[in-house]
């Protein structure tokens, strides 16, 4: 799969690409849509499935160095409401102040991060590690390890600084009941790459 055959797919959902034109008509720094909604929309296309099949949310990575909770928060209701007509969660989350509340949410550390490509980078599976977003000129994806993965239907453990096997196996047991043609790679084997 290439570049724009997974872009191509990932559009087929009409949600993906409102939300990616909202974010970049807000400007909101460094914002991309990520992982998930963008994966499963590819996989629904892949098996004949409705675009919007199985997608529990719609992540939004942005960063910002105010990391207050008020600001996130007037960025998260901006979002909502600017988006609300769609009828789906989005998940809005300023990346530069995830390590502030990871470790108390999901019981492993966080370290902190630079960027919203590098909260894409801890993605607990590698078919999650894309993201997309809107330009002058069209889209930019992001998609350190390509596209195998996502054509392959093939869910792999990114064993990162925040690897978690109990998060890992609750993930991949969803989406096997929801997509059961997806080959899951059990934590313990080796890493990808």
């Amino acid at each position: 799969m290439t570049r724009d055959q997974f872009l191509i797919a990932a559009l087929k959902n009409p949600i993906n690409e409102i939300i990616t034109r909202e974010l970049f008509a807000l400007a909101l720094p460094d914002a991309w849509l990520v992982s998930g909604c963008l994966v499963q929309s590819v996989w629904n296309h892949l098996t004949g499935r409705a675009p919007t099949y199985g997608i529990s949310d719609y992540d939004v990575f942005y960063f910002d160095p105010d990391t207050s909770w008020e600001a996130e928060d007037a960025v998260i209701c901006n979002v909502a409401a600017r988006l609300a007509g769609l009828g789906v969660t989005i998940e809005t989350r300023n990346q530069a102040r995830v390590h502030l509340w990871y470790p108390d949410k999901h019981g492993v550390p966080y370290p902190p991060l630079k960027s919203s490509t590098e909260g894409i980078d801890r993605f607990l599976t590698v078919n999650t590690m894309v993201g997309i977003r809107c330009t002058d000129d069209g889209y930019e994806v992001y998609a350190p390890h390509g596209f195998a993965d996502i054509a392959a239907m093939i869910v792999r453990p990114n064993p990162g600084p925040n690897f978690s096997p109990a998060n890992y196996a609750a993930k991949a047991a969803r989406w096997k009941t929801l997509w059961p043609e997806i080959t899951v790679i059990a934590a313990e084997t080796a890493p990808y790459g």
